[in-house]
């Protein structure tokens, strides 16, 4: 099995976050959202995985490279990095790792984390991933028919089709199906929003009577802004503290401070007259004095005094002291 991961975009609604890293590379409870996207699609699909094929833009960086290809060997799989210099869809993301595209494999968009718990229906053509939402016209929704299969893709229908959402993972059982409709839509420039779209391929799959069926998930966590990204923080504390996970660090100084779970704390962070939590992630090395904090996420060596914080967002190396509450200030910014 092969994982595929289009993650070039650079993440404009996250700035200033993702002015100096990539989107998903930022941590959600202490590990990177691509990180947990992989390690949560291995965990669904209980199979050995051989490749993992991330497709980011060139400008991202050999150090970033490296993180990636470190990821993809944790889960004792092959890394390979592609690139996509210019932003023209997905479906022009995809025919990026054109060489990877054969076999078994998944496509996981890198901005979304999920929690599922389903057997893979390796029966299919395709399994396509949906959650039911309540607002299903702002959203790509499945039309199913009377065998619980998929037959039509429907982008925010108008009039209602289903509520089960398309949330950006598929899995193929020949992916090489999947590219060679893909490099068709390319050849005959098939655009639709200015760009190549995957779900113009699934389309011709569809047409020549391939099989697909809805694989659904108990819980799809958004990182697209900063406010969705906070609460992605939160909620997946919450998942993590359930099942038990050790999420402080032992080596966090402590003094005349209160941590309340769930918390991600990091290695050498140091909490003086403090009161931490719920729902908050500390960095590696972040430090906090007189400072009461929950639902808000600070990353790495962050240097925070004197201040109320609720529903924030802090880069790695910055420097906050002040009166402010809802805040979001990117890496190496200084507030004094």
């Amino acid at each position: 099995m092969k994982i595929i991961v289009p993650m070039a975009g650079r993440g404009s609604r996250l700035r200033p976050h993702t002015l100096t890293i990539p989107k998903p590379l930022i941590p959600i409870a202490g590990k990177p959202i691509v990180h947990r996207l992989v390690e949560d699609i291995a965990g669904v699909l209980n199979q050995p995985i051989e490749e993992v094929a991330f497709i980011i833009h060139e400008s991202f960086g050999k150090k970033v490279e490296e993180e990636l290809v470190a990821i993809a060997q944790k889960l004792g799989a092959k890394g390979t990095i592609y690139y996509q210099n210019e932003a023209l869809g997905t479906g022009h993301a995809i025919m990026c790792a054109k060489e990877s595209l054969s076999g078994p494999a998944v496509i996981a968009y890198a901005d979304t984390l999920i929690r599922a718990n389903f057997d893979l229906d390796t029966t299919a053509d395709s399994v396509i991933w949906v959650k039911q939402v309540d607002q299903p016209e702002a959203f790509g929704v499945i039309n199913l028919n009377e065998n619980n299969e998929i037959i039509e893709l429907v982008e925010k229908p108008k009039e209602f089709v289903s509520d089960l959402a398309v949330i950006g993972i598929y899995y193929f059982k020949e992916i090489s199906v999947l590219r060679d409709e893909l490099q068709s839509v390319l050849d005959n420039n098939i655009i639709h929003g200015g760009e190549y779209q995957i779900n113009d391929g699934i389309k011709q799959m569809m047409a020549k009577g391939m099989k697909f069926v809805p694989g659904q998930v108990d819980e799809w966590m958004d990182c697209g802004n900063k406010d969705v990204t906070v609460e992605t923080n939160g909620r997946m504390l919450g998942f993590l503290h359930q099942d038990g996970e050790k999420l402080v660090s032992d080596d966090v100084k402590i003094e005349n401070s209160t941590i309340i779970p769930p918390c991600y704390i990091g290695e050498d962070v140091v909490l003086i007259n403090s009161t931490v939590g719920p729902n908050v992630s500390l960095g590696k090395g972040t430090h906090l004095i007189n400072v009461k904090m929950q639902n808000s996420l600070v990353q790495a060596h962050a240097h925070v005094r004197n201040a109320k914080l609720n529903n924030a967002m802090i880069g790695n190396h910055a420097s906050f002291n002040g009166d402010f509450t809802s805040i979001s200030i990117g890496d190496f910014s200084v507030l004094e």
